[in-house]
C-alpha cells in the first residue's frame, strides 16, 4: 500500500490540547454540501441475511440533561449479525459483491478464495466470519497492541493469523502483498489510489446502519431526523458512509451536523482537516485499538473534507468515563464505541463550549444520535 502522494506526515502526539484538538467548518458549509446516495439494494442483501436485524437505538434522557439538548439517542451496535460490532455491515457486502464479482468475471476456478485483510480486531473477524460461512478461506494480518482475546476470536473463525511487528498501516501494507497470490482477494476497510473497489463496497454496507436510524427515530417520535451525529473514526470508513447518507438526503430536509472523534494519538482526520489535505500521523498507544490508524482513506476523504461539520480528538480516559457512563445507564460500550459520547462531552463542555454548540447548530431542543461501533466484547476495528 502507498501513501497519498499528497499525503504530510504528522506526529499525532505534538497537536495541542483543546480547543486546538477541535476544527469546525466554518458556517454551515458541509450542511450545505450534497452527494449521490447509497445503493438501495444494500439494505435488502442484510436483510435477507439469516441473523439480520436491527440495532437497538437506545433513547437516554439522563445524557440529554447532562449535554443541555433536547434527546440523545445511542446506536447500539454491540450485537450485529452475531457479531460485537458494526463491521460485519461492511464486510458481508463486500465479500457478496466480491465473490459475485469474481464469479461474472471468471474469476471463479470452482475452488476456495482466501479473502486477505488487515485488521485491529473486528473487520477481520467479520470477514474471516463470512469466510467461513461461505466456504472460502482467511487470511487476517493484525498490528502489534491488538488484544490475545481479539486475536483468538480471529482464528477461532477458523482464517489463519500474521501477527505484524509494527503499526496498522505495516500491516495493511502485509495484507496487501499477501494478496498477489493466486485465488486470493484483498478486502480492506480503507482505500489507497489503485485500490478503492472494494473499500467502497464496505462503506455502502454501512449504508443499512444509517437507514435504520431513520426507521428508528420515526417510530420514536423525531421524523425530521438528527440535529447531530457523533462518528468514531478510524480511517473514515464509517463516517464516509455517515455523510453519504445525510449528505444525499432531499434538500427540504434541515441535514444534521456531523461531528468525527479520534484518538489524540492517531488524529488523522482532524489534522488533515486542518491542514485541508490528506495527512499521515504517526501514532501511538490507545485503548481505542480500532480508531488507531495514521491515515484517511483516499475515497473517504472527500467527503469527509467537504461532509464533515467538525472533528475533535480525545484522551484514553475521556472514552473510558464515556464506556462506564453507558455501562451505567444500560448500554454496553467499548472504548471505540464510547468515544462519540466522549467527544461530544468534549464538544459541549469546558472552555469555549458555547462557541462549539453555535458552530454545530445545537440547542436545548437538539436531535443528537451517537455511535456507539461496538460492545464491551470487542476488541478493535
Amino acid at each position: 500500500m502507498e501513501s497519498h502522494p499528497d499525503q504530510v506526515t504528522e506526529n499525532a502526539s505534538s497537536l495541542p490540547t483543546l480547543p486546538a484538538r477541535w476544527f469546525a467548518q466554518p458556517g454551515v458549509v458541509a450542511r450545505a454540501w450534497r452527494c449521490a446516495s447509497a445503493p438501495a439494494e444494500v439494505r435488502d442483501f442484510h436483510s435477507s441475511l439469516v441473523e439480520y436485524a436491527p440495532t437497538p437505538l437506545a433513547e437516554l434522557p439522563e445524557l440529554a440533561t447532562e449535554l443541555g439538548v433536547g434527546r440523545v439517542f445511542v446506536k447500539d451496535e454491540s450485537c450485529r449479525l452475531g457479531l460485537p460490532a458494526f463491521k460485519a455491515l461492511g464486510a458481508s457486502w463486500a465479500v457478496h459483491r466480491t465473490l459475485t464479482e469474481r464469479a461474472l468475471n471468471g474469476g471463479d476456478s470452482g475452488g476456495p478464495v482466501t479473502l486477505v485483510t488487515a485488521t485491529d480486531g473486528n473487520h477481520g473477524r467479520a470477514v474471516a466470519r463470512m469466510a467461513r460461512l461461505l466456504g472460502q478461506r482467511a487470511h487476517v494480518f493484525v498490528p502489534r497492541g491488538v488484544h490475545p482475546r481479539a486475536v483468538r476470536a480471529i482464528a477461532a473463525e477458523e482464517a489463519e493469523v500474521t501477527e505484524v511487528p509494527g503499526p496498522y498501516d505495516d500491516a495493511v501494507r502485509r495484507a496487501d502483498e499477501a494478496a498477489a497470490a493466486p485465488h486470493t482477494v484483498l478486502v480492506q476497510d480503507t482505500a489507497w489510489p489503485g485500490y478503492e473497489e472494494i473499500p467502497g463496497w464496505i462503506v455502502e454496507g454501512y449504508s443499512t446502519l444509517c437507514t435504520e436510524i431513520d426507521e428508528q427515530l420515526t417510530a420514536a417520535g423525531s421524523s425530521d431526523g438528527p440535529d447531530l451525529v457523533a462518528i468514531p473514526v478510524g480511517v473514515g470508513s464509517l463516517a464516509q458512509a455517515v455523510v453519504t447518507h445525510y449528505r444525499s438526503r432531499p434538500s427540504p430536509q434541515t441535514p444534521p451536523a456531523l461531528l468525527s472523534v479520534e484518538p489524540e494519538t492517531a488524529a488523522c482526520v482532524l489534522a488533515s482537516l486542518t491542514r485541508g489535505e490528506p495527512v499521515s500521523v504517526t501514532t501511538g498507544e490507545t485503548s481505542m485499538a480500532g480508531l488507531n490508524c495514521g491515515t484517511p482513506s483516499s475515497i473517504a476523504w472527500p467527503y469527509l473534507h467537504s461532509g464533515l461539520d467538525a472533528a475533535v480528538a480525545i484522551p484514553d480516559a475521556a472514552s473510558a468515563r464515556a464506556a462506564a457512563r453507558l455501562a451505567a445507564l444500560g448500554v454496553s460500550s467499548g472504548p471505540c464505541g464510547a468515544a462519540a459520547l466522549a467527544g461530544l462531552r468534549a464538544a459541549l463542555t469546558g472552555a469555549g463550549a458555547e462557541e462549539r454548540r453555535t458552530a454545530l447548530g445545537l440547542d436545548a431542543g437538539s436531535v443528537v444520535v451517537l455511535l456507539s461501533t461496538e460492545g464491551t466484547a470487542a476488541n478493535g476495528s
